[in-house]
């Protein structure tokens, strides 16, 4: 019974913060919303607590495992002996792999498997949503291509895209992830949240996009005008994927090294200066939030310092931090917690979105950059939402 309190509280008080920062409150539509939240609460249990559910997780999880082996003779063979047997770095196991990922996502494209599906999804998104069918596929797309490279397939709309539709496309890019990087995140978490979180956040953004930043799109408005590359050779789209997984590699190793190193350093002056680590101080300030989506009250400091560390750094360093507490949390913890660091949803990622909007158009890129504190704000509370719907499950 508790439980549910606690998620009708923190729905309150997560739908109260997006109401409290919206552009336009008499414009927010409820259908829509309340619509978008039984389907989260349907989907999450039909997910989590049914036979389908395991059936289906059980079929992407071991898809992903088998790519994962697949991934591993192509990086044996490039990187074989420089390891310990048992004791490859994280590098190789979790990063390397994107590269595989990353081919078959542009083997998918190239035969046009992929778009159609986009568009499919999309469109029937758009008719339970209250917003646009750009808006629509741009969050199904976000969730394929990552939040920057999805900005070059609407590459066409962005200089007659006004504010706020502009900051929902952003919104849908930073609450979601990427199909390139899933099977590193099911080498940190289990599987059956990352899958949850990643269906639960593509309505979330939705719902908070809709209090926050309400309005209507006229049908002359809502064209889907996809930008179509240079048409490409099968070999040559094959290098260009190969690359681009390689770059996120290289780039999410960059950050880990450098966020991790940054946290360190920050902890042991903070608590030199206070007698505690600057992580445990925002892990007593994270707390409640903690406690509303369903955490325990033992566990709440421990959680909210997790959150708070996704927030600051990225999902990765936070699930890194994860694993080494996993053996003093509850299980019912630990899904809260896995489905709120599935997203983009941190301050790195504001100046990721940024500059790639302001590569394609520097006039919206700086627009982009004027409300990127409000975008972080709604992506936290898609999170928030999606491991409160969660925390109800468990």
């Amino acid at each position: 019974m508790l439980k549910f309190v606690l998620f009708l509280a923190a729905i309150v008080v997560i739908f109260l913060l997006a109401f409290i920062a919206s552009t336009n409150k008499k414009g927010i539509k409820i259908k829509p919303i309340a619509i978008m939240v039984v389907l989260q609460l349907v989907l999450a249990y039909l997910l989590l607590n049914t036979e389908v559910g395991v059936f289906i997780i059980k079929g992407v999880s071991e898809l992903f495992e088998h790519l994962l082996k697949y991934a591993a003779d192509g990086i044996n063979f490039v990187f074989g002996g420089m390891t310990n047997k048992g004791e490859a770095p994280f590098f190789l196991t979790v990063l390397m792999p994107i590269v595989f990922i990353s081919v078959l996502i542009g083997i998918a494209q190239y035969i046009k498997v992929l778009p159609i599906i986009i568009r499919f999804l999309g469109l029937a998104l758009s008719k339970i949503n209250g917003l646009g069918k750009l808006e629509s596929y741009n969050a199904v797309a976000s969730a394929v291509f990552g939040q920057s490279e999805v900005f070059i397939s609407v590459k066409k709309q962005l200089p007659y895209l006004p504010e706020h539709r502009l900051y929902t496309l952003c919104t849908s890019a930073m609450s979601t992830v990427s199909a390139s990087i899933l099977g590193a995140y099911m080498t940190m978490i289990e599987p059956k949240y990352v899958i949850t979180a990643l269906v639960l956040n593509l309505f979330g953004g939705f719902i908070i996009a809709n209090i926050i930043n309400p309005y209507e799109v006229t049908e002359q408005e809502d064209i889907i005008d996809i930008q179509e590359g240079e048409k490409q050779t099968f070999f040559e789209m094959l290098g260009e994927y190969i690359l681009d997984g390689f770059k996120v590699a290289i780039i999410v190793g960059a950050m880990l090294i450098g966020f991790v190193a940054l946290i360190s350093m920050i902890n042991y002056v903070f608590a030199a200066i206070f007698g505690i680590s600057f992580q445990m101080a925002l892990g007593y300030v994270f707390a409640p939030f903690a406690f509303i989506i369903g955490i325990p009250s033992s566990e709440i400091v421990d959680a909210g310092t997790i959150m708070a560390t996704k927030l600051l750094s990225n999902e990765f360093v936070a699930m890194m931090d994860l694993a080494k507490i996993t053996d003093t949390l509850s299980s019912r913890t630990i899904g809260i917690i896995s489905v709120f660091l599935v997203s983009f949803a941190n301050f790195s990622s504001i100046g990721i979105i940024t500059g790639a909007v302001k590569g394609l158009n520097e006039k919206k890129g700086n627009l982009v950059a004027k409300f990127g504190l409000k975008l972080l704000f709604g992506a936290t509370l898609v999170s928030l939402l999606t491991a409160a719907v969660t925390g109800v499950m468990l």
